[in-house]
């Protein structure tokens, strides 16, 4: 048996991941990056592949990643994790662009790293892009979001409706029915029917 929610106690951070192809500028939320090696600096990010984030990286090579803080508040994740940049201008708020041109956040965010991809790696769902650092900054010294700051502090707890349903543990989409089919697929945060659970 896979509980998937173990998953959940890892230390994840969060971030804005934001990509440049062309005048189009692009961002969604990711949850794991992670440094690789030190000479010369090198992280790697993970990727769901159905964002058009991911597309522009994998098209362009470069992206930056700006490090939340405590202090971010739902919307950001609401903006850049719930809707496609494919029909909405993801790009909002302070932001300024680094030498690569890509833009970083200036508000909500401790730190910025900018980098090229040197490897990507198939993980079926996702790519990891392993990527050498070509400029960082630290923006502040607030602390950095975790996975687990985020579900216990920032996440609005879903209200549990009266119906019969299905909530998804990760974003709080409600599904409405006596039972979920096995190949449902959230449509707000594209998890699968693993991260359900029943309402009531």
């Amino acid at each position: 048996m896979i509980d998937k929610t173990t998953v959940h106690k890892l230390s994840y951070g969060l971030f804005v991941l934001t990509a440049k192809d062309g005048e189009k500028d692009n961002g969604c939320i990711i949850n794991t990056a992670m440094q690789v090696a030190d000479s010369p600096v090198k992280i790697a990010i993970s990727v769901n592949k159905k964002n058009y984030t991911h597309d522009m990286i994998k098209k362009t090579g470069e992206f930056n990643l700006s490090v939340l803080t405590e202090n971010v508040p739902f919307f950001v994740f609401q903006h850049y994790g719930f809707k496609s940049g494919r029909n909405e201008e993801k790009i909002v708020g302070e932001m300024k662009r680094s030498e690569n041109g890509i833009v970083y956040l200036t508000e909500f965010a401790n730190a910025f790293i900018s980098c090229k991809v040197v490897e990507e790696v198939d993980c079926i769902s996702h790519t990891m892009f392993i990527a050498e650092i070509t400029e960082s900054q630290v923006l502040s010294n607030e602390k950095s979001v975790t996975y687990q700051y985020y579900f216990d502090n920032i996440k609005p707890k879903p209200e549990k409706p009266k119906k019969k349903g299905y909530v998804c543990k990760i974003c709080g989409y409600v599904y409405e029915g006596d039972e979920l089919p096995e190949d449902f697929i959230c449509p707000i945060c594209k998890h699968t029917a693993a991260d359900f659970e029943p309402i009531g």
